[in-house]
């Protein structure tokens, strides 16, 4: 095993390192010095499409992680993640006679167990790849973990391991905490994808959830031919869902579908809390009398209590177009900074409101304004949960498969319908009811308080008996820094007079002892300055930065 991690080590390392060396290079010029290099879209985009061949060629778990990079825009450029959002988990199925190997192990004779096989792929993925068979006269999809894939996917994750500390180096350091977390997050799921028993329980618990919806059809599992490598499922065909021609034909509602589409993954996110998360085309179908069909259910995920909450909050904020609870909302749930400027990030919301409702909006602002925030999600990463990271790839998909289906799609109607009908605006306006009606009794209270405390300090001042004491936190020394710099200034000026006085008296000795004092003071006060410990301003989403790229453009 260490000896297939090593040699895939030194590819991957083949692969990945110019990549690295131009990403160096760009925070300093000449790798161990010189000034950082500013790197246009353009040049971003070329390298993302290296990455996205660098990744291809080094197979299963490496498509698998730019899956998950295309999610993560805490740690890549929008360049990068519109490049790695087109990567599909096609590849070609193995051999039938390794996959035939791996149905023996786990489930024992493939005669005994199924009335006829096909030993044809219908789907090849990285990880696995199914086939049709028939089970008791009933055509069902058998997908089988493809061989060998357990090994590979040790070996690259020891890899990825081996490699953290190595990216670390090349990048700074309000990023290297979100990449350790993906690394850890990946391993997990690429693991979890690899189990079919759970996906077995998740494709279950979200069958039962749409249990006697006739909008919906989703595979039924037989467990007496299932493992943790072997998945056995009803065969459910149809139409894949972006073939808008073949749709059209058979007469079927491609409004109606795509608003069912939408429901359906918001009452898996709002309300059952799990959900399908690898939505793309390849994995819905829609049958003859117009069923969304869901497939490939190994890439799932939960949503706990309080990010559903935040989720329903955000949803309502939209639906209200209340850009503030909005910006409340994401600023609760992790995905916006709280030191965000709030003035921009308003205008960044307004737009996406109007763009999603179809209206004209004009371009060139939407440029300006959602590149400066993309930019600045960038070089300012935020943290993003793990299954949040999900939602919103999936929130993304589903809408353009949407838009796909229904040009004229309208996502917040149908969300705003959607909580209407589930009662979830009804409860959010008695639960501002309540807080106003607290705040209202707060308020009488401090008035009915105020005129005595008021009258009691206005007696003071009148007294001459007013103290005002301030207390100023300095938990990272900043006045001491600047103390010191005031210091060192005034007796860098006084040194350097005394030197030049002392010059001109013609007493050397004494001129050369006050100039190294000088040149010793020049060191400490340039120390000050080095200090990565010293000020230090938080770059922020910032109005006067919109401006200058607006001026620059």
């Amino acid at each position: 095993m260490y000896l297939r991690a090593y040699k895939r080590f030194l590819v991957v390392a083949w692969h990945f390192t110019p990549l690295l060396l131009a990403y160096a290079r760009d925070r300093k010029r000449f790798l161990f010095f010189g000034s950082s290099r500013s790197v246009d879209p353009e040049t971003h985009r070329a390298r993302a499409q290296v990455l996205l061949e660098s990744l291809l060629t080094l197979g299963p778990t490496f498509i698998k992680l730019g899956q998950l990079l295309s999610t993560r825009p805490d740690v890549l450029p929008p360049e990068y993640i519109d490049e790695l959002s087109a990567l599909q988990d096609r590849v070609p199925p193995a051999d039938w006679g390794e996959a035939k190997v791996v149905l023996a192990d786990e489930l024992g004779s493939i005669e005994e167990h199924f009335e006829s096989f096909d030993t044809e792929a219908i789907s090849g993925a990285s990880l696995g790849q199914v086939y049709r068979a028939n089970v008791d006269g009933e055509d069902v999809a058998v997908k089988v973990r493809r061989p060998g894939i357990e090994e590979l996917v040790e070996a690259d994750l020891r890899v990825i391991r081996w490699s953290m500390p190595i990216l670390l180096y090349f990048i700074d350091d309000a990023r290297s905490f979100s990449l350790e977390n993906l690394a850890d997050e990946f391993a997990k799921t690429i693991r979890e994808e690899m189990d079919y028993e759970r996906e077995a329980g998740m494709l279950e618990e979200i069958r039962t959830n749409f249990d006697g919806d006739d909008r919906f059809a989703i595979p039924e599992v037989i467990h007496s031919h299932s493992s943790s490598r072997v998945l056995t499922m009803e065969y459910v065909g149809g139409t894949k869902i972006n073939d808008v021609e073949a749709l059209e034909a058979k007469g079927i509602d491609r409004a109606q579908l795509a608003e069912n589409l939408q429901r359906s993954y918001m009452q898996m996110i709002v309300d059952d809390g799990v959900f399908h998360a690898d939505p793309h085309p390849g994995n819905l179908a829609v049958t003859d009398d117009g069923k969304i069909v869901f497939y490939d259910f190994g890439m799932s995920g939960r949503v706990d209590e309080y990010v559903q909450e935040k989720i329903v909050e955000f949803y309502i904020a939209v639906a209200n177009q209340d850009i503030d609870a909005i910006l409340d909302a994401l600023i609760a749930i992790g995905t916006l900074s709280p030191d965000a400027d709030r003035g921009v990030m308003a205008e960044v919301m307004e737009l996406a409101i109007a763009d999603a409702r179809g209206e004209d909006i004009e371009q060139y602002r939407v440029q300006q304004i959602i590149g400066q925030v993309e930019d600045s999600i960038y070089e300012f990463p935020l943290r993003l949960p793990k299954n949040l990271a999900l939602v919103l790839r999936v929130a993304t998909v589903v809408e353009g498969v949407c838009v796909t289906l229904d040009p004229d799609f309208d996502f917040i109607t149908t969300a705003t319908t959607y909580l209407t009908e589930q009662g979830y605006r009804e409860e959010s306006i008695r639960r501002i009811l309540e807080a106003s009606g607290g705040q209202l009794r707060n308020t009488a209270e401090s008035l009915v308080r105020v005129p005595p405390k008021a009258e009691r300090l206005l007696d003071r001042a009148d007294r001459d008996d007013l103290y005002v004491r301030v207390d100023v936190e300095d938990s990272k020394g900043i006045f001491d820094t600047l103390a010191k710099r005031i210091v060192y200034g005034i007796l860098l000026t006084m040194g350097l007079f005394l030197t030049g006085v002392l010059y001109a008296l013609e007493a050397p000795e004494a001129a050369v002892v006050s100039a190294v004092f000088s040149v010793v003071l020049t060191v400490q006060l340039y120390r000050s300055f080095r200090d990565s410990r010293t000020i230090r301003t938080t770059p922020q989403f910032t109005r006067q930065n919109l401006r200058q790229r607006r001026e620059e453009e």
